[in-house]
């Protein structure tokens, strides 16, 4: 591998100022990455609900290249047994499914978000033979705060039913009003069942990662691509030049950045800066986000879950 200093340039009255300071993110070259050895590449994102999948997923579609799918086994007729699945992937991956998210000839990557509650664990050997057979990629997507993951289910679930925004209910919302209506609800927690509930859901994610060792797999944290992702300029209109991405004006966004370009890499894409519309409903620290904090604190305290109390980020 070799390093590149990636530059981005701030225009403005079309004249072009480099920025104050920039980062050096660790990218193949092009001839390295063999792109255009295969037509179109073929990935799956492997997530579990309220992990950020559907933020990534908007990412991904706001590369020229790439068509994700949505969550198409969240009808329950299409996960109904192997043959259903596989029929469903097939459509997917022959190009035959047709969403707002297609991209018909420019497409390089097409694929769609899984659930690992979807089938996909139930079925895990004869979709890991299928993902192997057609060359299909899967990228993990997990929270290692597991808890903040819980808060953002269970606010989700109440929303459902109480619809918030007139009415309507929303899983994922594009302003920061629509995010402080729905993140005034703070859920009551299980304290009882706490430990057990996060204990599963590490499990869940211990054995999907062991399903599918032996595909051709990247695993991503979403508190590693979350942070300090927001850039603001005051007055400043930005374009962001897309051959060979970016100059970064904070070092703040130096993971967020390498790791969208590591998910470009493997997906073998030519490198673009990624945007989503999505705006994050919780953020803060925990304790201002449920009802019954000291419970909670208490649950927790001791045991391996402890460090979740005290992980933050904005």
């Amino acid at each position: 591998m070799s390093e590149c200093l990636i530059s981005l340039a701030l225009l403005r009255e079309s004249k072009i100022r480099k920025l104050p300071m920039y980062i050096s993110l660790t990218l193949k070259p092009l001839a390295e990455r063999n792109v255009g050895a295969t037509p179109v590449r073929f990935f799956a994102i492997l997530s579990m609900q309220r992990s950020g999948s559907g933020w990534f997923e908007t990412l991904l579609n706001s590369h020229e290249n790439v068509s994700s799918n949505g969550e198409i086994f969240s009808v329950k007729e299409r996960r109904s047994n192997v043959s259903t699945i596989i029929n469903a992937m097939d459509k997917v991956y022959n190009l035959d499914w047709f969403t707002s998210a297609s991209k018909n000839e420019c497409s390089a990557a097409v694929g769609f978000k899984w659930m690992l509650n979807q089938g996909l664990m139930t079925h895990h050997k004869e979709i890991v033979e299928y993902f192997n057979e057609r060359s299909v990629s899967a990228i993990f997507l997990f929270r290692r705060n597991l808890l903040r993951r819980m808060i953002s289910v269970l606010a989700n679930s109440y929303d459902s039913q109480a619809k918030l925004l007139n009415g309507t209910h929303k899983s994922h919302v594009h302003s920061p009003h629509e995010a402080k209506i729905l993140a005034n609800y703070k859920p009551k927690v299980n304290a009882t069942l706490l430990v057990s509930n996060l204990k599963e859901a590490d499990e869940m994610t211990a054995k999907a990662l062991e399903y599918f060792k032996s595909t051709r797999h990247i695993v991503l944290y979403y508190e590693d691509i979350v942070a300090n992702r927001t850039v603001r300029f005051e007055h400043e209109t930005i374009y962001f030049l897309t051959i060979f991405s970016y100059s970064i004006p904070s070092r703040d966004l130096r993971n967020f950045l390498q790791k969208l370009a590591d998910v470009q890499e493997f997906l073998r894409l030519p490198y673009r800066y990624l945007t989503s519309r999505q705006v994050k409903i919780h953020s803060g620290h925990l304790s201002k986000q449920i009802e019954n904090w000291d419970d909670v604190q208490k649950a927790l305290e001791g045991t391996s879950y402890e460090s979740f109390l005290h992980e933050d980020y904005q």
